[in-house]
């Protein structure tokens, strides 16, 4: 039987809903902390807004989103620190961004 040294590591992919609920929703100074913090991990990150999947690391992919306040999207995120972008996001969407 022959053997092998490779050794497969599992990948977490994670979803997560999210919704904008600072006052003027994703503009240019909140994609810049998201891109920002999203380029401190390996991770892939992408958000999701009615069918549209952009790259959570590039500032005009996000603006593209055209996402006010109340708008709901799913983010998702791949790689071997996922959950840890995930947590990092989800403490920005709890604090509005800390805009508010």
């Amino acid at each position: 039987m022959p053997t092998s040294d490779h050794i497969e590591c599992a990948t977490a992919i994670l979803e997560q809903e999210f919704v904008f609920n600072n006052k003027l929703g994703l503009h240019a100074r909140v994609a810049a902390r998201i891109v920002s913090l999203a380029n401190k991990f390996k991770a892939n990150v992408w958000f999701i807004k009615d069918g549209a999947r952009v790259d959570a690391k590039s500032i005009l992919d996000l603006l593209t989103l055209n996402s006010c306040r109340g708008t709901k999207l799913l983010v998702v995120t791949e790689g071997p620190d996922a959950a840890e972008v995930m947590q990092a996001l989800a403490g920005l969407f709890q604090t509005k961004f800390g805009e508010e």
